[in-house]
């Protein structure tokens, strides 16, 4: 037998209970409310005077005498804490503890009894019990409450921080095999564009070496058609025809060469820059193709040939998609510090999502006839000579582009 207060292993079974049965110990000066299973009322009135003033709360301690008693306290009062004799006239303490571990698994259970073997006492404790105390040794009641509420609200405590770690690895995981997803989605996502883009690599490439193919082929002709015209010009001499027969063929060998330098990815070259009649370059193309010309002799700084290419693309397209020159006529507009040449058709028109592309290199439209690059080189043409050009719609139906070049005035300024 000894008075000794002996460590409770009720930490051991703590594991399996959870915070959300304690509502904590009262805050200094508040009210703490204790459960007392005795049947003598001496011994309480001893256990409440060691009680009184030894605690940092005000004490409110309810006895009770009986299981009855005892259980209907369970439910009524809802206590912080429980002291119990070890045994009663027609109930025990270690009966009181199942019940009460049963219904608030960690309110702290002391036991405060007058003898108990140390076997017992050690039995006691390892089925839950948090402490005991000896009679003759109330002294240490006090202490003994503190430590059993402490220990409790560490447990508490300690429990609530582990469901947190608990929850925050579930969420942490969770991300973990979200970011796992979607490194997977982006890894195949990155797998098919490089397919894709080798797809489209091996696509240009052949797209390129065909036009370089075409060029090469186009030349050796062309090259015999001017041998041709020149040995004409020779032998009958001059005439309109075989100039206008020339004039198609240099347009013709220079088309061929732009493709090629397109194809290898250069801008158009060779442009050669002097005082020009656009009005003679339009009245040209105009015969060449049937379309109406403007009168206006209007005086620019700029290439005949790659003008007269220009244009001939434009008249050419225009006429191809409106089905008949006569639905196709140019005109000129004078505005400050340029001129403005206009083509204009009555054919379908161009939608205008397809309006932002339709200068891109191999973009070809749904009435597209050729490879995509005539457009091309007119804008780079137009650009090379400080000018712009794009397509708005006609009036009533059909497309309009519209180039503009700068005047010599504009230069000089």
């Amino acid at each position: 037998m000894t008075d000794q207060i002996l460590s409770s292993p009720a930490g051991q079974a703590a594991g399996n209970r959870t915070a959300s049965t304690w509502e904590g110990a009262p805050g200094p000066g508040e009210t703490l409310r204790i459960l007392h299973l005795e049947d003598s009322e001496l011994d309480h009135e001893l256990v409440v005077l060691n009680l009184d003033g030894d605690l940092p709360w005000t004490v409110d301690v309810t006895r009770v005498e009986d299981e009855a008693g005892f259980q209907n306290a369970l439910e009524t009062s809802q206590p912080h804490l429980i002291l119990s004799d070890f045994a009663l006239p027609s109930y025990d303490g270690l009966s009181a503890y199942r019940a009460a571990h049963a219904r608030l698994p960690l309110i702290p259970f002391i036991m405060v009894t007058g003898a108990m073997g140390e076997e017992v006492a050690v039995d006691t404790l390892r089925q839950g019990v948090t402490d005991y105390i000896l009679k003759q040794r109330l002294e240490r009641l006090a202490p003994a409450v503190r430590r059993a509420l402490n220990e409790v609200e560490a447990r508490v405590s300690r429990e609530r921080a582990e469901q947190a770690v608990r929850e925050l690895n579930t969420d942490l995981k969770a991300r973990l095999e979200e970011v796992e997803r979607l490194r997977n989605i982006a890894e195949r996502q990155s797998q098919r564009l490089e397919v894709q883009a080798k797809q489209l690599e091996e696509a240009l490439n052949m797209q390129k070496t065909f036009l370089a193919e075409t060029s090469h082929e186009l030349r050796t002709p062309l090259t015999a058609l001017h041998g041709y015209l020149r040995r004409a010009e020779r032998e009958v001499g001059g005439s309109q025809t075989l100039l206008d027969a020339q004039r198609v063929a240099e347009n013709m060998t220079r088309l061929v060469n732009d493709l090629l330098q397109l194809s290898r990815g250069e801008l158009v070259q060779s442009i050669e820059m002097h005082f020009m009649n656009l009005g003679n370059v339009l009245r040209q193309v105009g015969r060449d193709f049937g379309v109406r010309a403007p009168e206006e002799s209007p005086e620019i700084v700029g290439d005949p040939g790659r003008l007269t290419q220009v244009f001939m693309n434009l008249v050419t397209n225009a006429v191809r998609v409106s089905g008949s020159p006569d639905l196709v006529h140019m005109e000129v507009a004078h505005r400050p510090g340029e001129v403005e040449v206009r083509v204009v058709d009555r054919g379908p028109g161009v939608p205008d999502p397809i309006k932002p592309r339709i200068f891109d290199k191999f973009y070809r439209g749904k009435e597209a006839g050729s490879a995509g690059l005539g457009l091309t080189i007119a804008q780079q043409v137009v650009v090379a000579h400080g000018g712009s050009i794009d397509v708005v719609d006609t009036p009533g139906g059909g497309a309009t582009f519209r180039v503009r070049l700068p005047t010599p005035e504009e230069e000089d300024e």
